[in-house]
């Protein structure tokens, strides 16, 4: 079993403990950012996803529950430990995070304010997928950062939301399909 990677970025968090081990060439072509997540079990799904598909997890802002909550352990099995989770502190930082390094890639941020659905948008290597709370969904001052594009996962009408993990599972898979699948590689996951 591989050993757990977790670090801070910003003033020290209960939440995460310090940066461990980490082997680069299992990350995925992806990265997931989850902006102030509220429900456990939710946090412990999308773990489980980056787990299996090697992307990196950002956890930005405040957390209201601790790590070691039944329902996120729960959710995120055995996994928890196996996906590299990121805590940042605030949006700001985040994006000082992302601006570091040239080579990352754009930022993603999934909105049902959104024009283009992700079935439209064209992903590229290295995006960071951007998803907002539960129950607030992305605010107004993320979905101003400059730079940024937005995308939606169609739903019919009349239907509010997504769970969080269901709509991280939904866009990263389908990100990585775009750029392994249509490649005409069709190996995909490292």
């Amino acid at each position: 079993m591989s050993t757990p990677s977790q670090r801070s970025i910003g003033s020290p968090s209960p939440l995460f403990g310090s940066r461990h081990g980490l082997d680069l060439a299992t990350r995925g072509p992806f990265s997931i950012v989850l902006v102030e997540p509220k429900i456990p079990p939710n946090l412990g799904a999308v773990s489980r996803t980056c787990a299996a598909t090697g992307a990196p997890l950002y956890i930005v802002g405040p957390v209201t529950f601790r790590e070691d909550h039944p329902a996120r352990r729960r959710a995120g099995l055995d996994y928890w430990d196996l996906a590299e989770k990121i805590r940042v502190d605030d949006w700001p930082a985040f994006v000082r995070l992302v601006a570091e390094n040239p080579s990352n890639g754009r930022l993603v941020l999934f909105t049902k304010k959104a024009d283009s659905s992700l079935f439209e948008y064209r992903f590229r290597h290295g995006d960071f997928l951007v998803f907002g709370s539960e129950t607030d969904g992305l605010s107004d001052e993320v979905l101003a950062t400059p730079g940024v594009v937005t995308c939606r996962i169609p739903m019919r009408e009349g239907i509010r939301s997504l769970n969080l993990a269901t709509a991280t599972g939904i866009a990263l898979y389908e990100a990585i399909r775009q750029v392994t699948f249509e490649n005409g590689d069709g190996e995909g996951m490292p």
